[in-house]
């Protein structure tokens, strides 16, 4: 029986502050820009001063596409080349991830697998690991240390398993698990990233 290594699933966690940045930047990272605005000078018309510049008594113009107007252009839009990347150290991340480890272990939310369960790369197989878990039907989240070809066959059309790496385990994926399900070599290979011991 696998055994929880306490610097990792122990821990006590007396505020959340470092486990809410490592969210973030979590989502930050994962964001993408593809929201883009016209400017005045990339809307099409407008080349035809709407009004000569005096004796009209209103205001002067020299374009329809002035971004005071309709269907003028976007004054400071989006322009597509946004950064919305927020950077977290390295020792900052794995720090978080054992914080968010140990609260899901305070709550028993933690599973490792005996080493004799072995996934055939049928779906109806580990669908069935995960009902004489009674864990079916919940979020779950496996960690493994390789993602073979069979584990991502059995795992893949299950919509309530998420399938990570040990290496690529994170703070969002873990908080909001309701299970977390550790083969023994994925719990090895989590405990020595975590360590910094990994090859």
């Amino acid at each position: 029986m696998a055994t929880l290594d306490k610097d990792i699933f122990g821990l006590s966690v007396e505020n959340h502050e470092l486990i809410k940045l490592a969210y973030d930047a979590y989502l930050a990272n994962s964001r993408s820009s593809h929201a883009k605005t016209l400017k005045r000078g990339e809307v099409s018309g407008g080349g035809k001063k709407p009004w000569k510049q005096k004796g009209t008594g209103r205001a002067r113009f020299g374009s329809t596409r002035n971004p005071i107007w309709r269907h003028g252009g976007v004054a400071f839009g989006r322009t597509g080349e946004e950064n919305f990347t927020k950077k977290i150290s390295k020792s900052a991340k794995r720090q978080a991830v054992c914080q968010a480890l140990s609260i899901k272990n305070a709550e028993k939310a933690i599973i490792v697998l005996p080493a004799d369960v072995k996934v055939s790369g049928k779906t109806k197989d580990a669908v069935k690991i995960a009902k004489d878990l009674k864990i079916d039907g919940k979020n779950i989240l496996a960690v493994v240390a390789e993602k073979t070809p069979e584990v991502l066959r059995s795992t893949n059309n299950i919509c309530y398993v998420k399938l990570v790496k040990s290496t690529y385990l994170n703070v969002f994926d873990i908080m909001n698990a309701d299970v977390i399900v550790f083969t023994e070599a994925g719990l090895k290979a989590t405990t020595e990233w975590l360590k910094g011991e990994e090859k």
